[in-house]
């Protein structure tokens, strides 16, 4: 896996915030954002900002990875969402002024831009559009937490474990095979995502493999038969 290395890429040639909310800025905008914020490289497993922390800033993940997520009761480590480059993350502690509900951690070495906050509240007042790009990211990922919730209380582990499968596949894509799911995730994550045992989800798994409708080499999971794969979520494409 190719590593990131410290960048400081100017705003008005970032490729990736064609894909964030930030593209509807132009000109001086960038310019001024450029100003206003820092890009810093996280390695692999570490905090991007942790829960109950307060928050100084909106971050952008440039390259790399992200999961969001909290601990329960009982020690066990929830996955609440899952971040990639173009996304921005912590915005809701930001916007609501409230200390960090859930944690950032990188699932690789991932490269982050962190804008000022003022900085961030002052544009996004003068800028509708940007404000309304904001209202609509944060519109995405509540339905997806909602879809979340629902699959949890609603599904079986062996439907929960396929949805899973199926959203790593819509959230970070495939490789050049257009079968191989492009993110390595440990089998306790992708547990704590679906919401069950790491044994309960190492069984699952070997049990789709043998399904033939995954296939596994290592962390690298590869969709043999994406229609039955639909089928076990119990979901329509």
């Amino acid at each position: 896996m190719k590593k990131p290395i410290p960048f400081e890429t100017g705003c008005h040639h970032c490729t990736v915030r064609m894909h964030s909310v930030f593209n509807v800025l132009q000109g001086d905008q960038l310019s001024e954002m450029n100003m206003h914020k820092s890009c810093n490289v996280y390695k692999k497993g570490q905090y991007v900002f942790a829960e109950n922390g307060l928050p100084t800033g909106l971050f952008c993940v440039n390259s790399g990875k992200v999961k969001i997520t909290t601990t329960g009761y009982d020690g066990k480590e929830q996955i609440l969402r899952l971040a990639k480059s173009g996304d921005i993350v912590g915005y809701r502690a930001l916007i609501s002024n409230e200390r960090y509900a859930s944690s950032a951690v990188t699932l690789e070495d991932a490269s982050i831009c962190v804008i000022d906050k003022d900085y961030f509240f002052k544009v996004m007042e003068s800028t509708p559009r940007l404000m309304f790009e904001v209202v609509k990211k944060i519109s995405q990922d509540l339905k997806t937490a909602e879809d979340h919730i629902v699959s949890l209380s609603q599904k079986n582990v062996r439907e929960r474990m396929a949805e899973a499968l199926l959203f790593l596949k819509a959230t970070y894509g495939l490789d050049e095979d257009l079968q191989t799911i492009q993110v390595n995730l440990t089998r306790e994550e992708i547990a704590d995502y679906v919401g069950t045992s790491t044994e309960s989800c190492i069984r699952l798994l070997s049990e789709f493999n043998q399904d033939k409708i995954i296939s596994l080499t290592g962390k690298k999971i590869k969709i043999t038969n994406l229609p039955l794969l639909i089928q076990t979520a119990n979901i329509e494409d």
